[in-house]
């Protein structure tokens, strides 16, 4: 099952999961240098994200993990610049 705590970076893994945000921002501006609009590319990191969590974790693993994400979404979590 999927749980929150594997996306948060303050768990025992955040090393690693630091090194693969790097290596996924790095592709994204590769992509973006070749020409490639950001919301393609967004959609398909995305698309590939879910496609490898729920050959890991199943479908309903991932589903109930995505429910939570517009709150999570609207609350700033993923957001580079905070609210004022």
């Amino acid at each position: 099952m999927i749980h929150d705590h594997l996306i948060d970076l303050e768990d025992s893994a955040a090393d690693e999961r630091r090194a693969a945000l790097g290596f996924v921002t790095e592709a994204f501006a590769e992509a973006i240098l070749s020409g490639l609009e950001t919301d393609s590319f967004a959609h398909a990191a995305m698309f590939a994200a879910f496609q490898e969590l729920v050959g890991v974790y199943g479908e309903d693993a991932v589903a109930e993990f995505a429910e939570r994400l517009p709150a999570r979404i609207r609350q700033g979590e993923f957001s580079v610049a905070r609210k004022h």
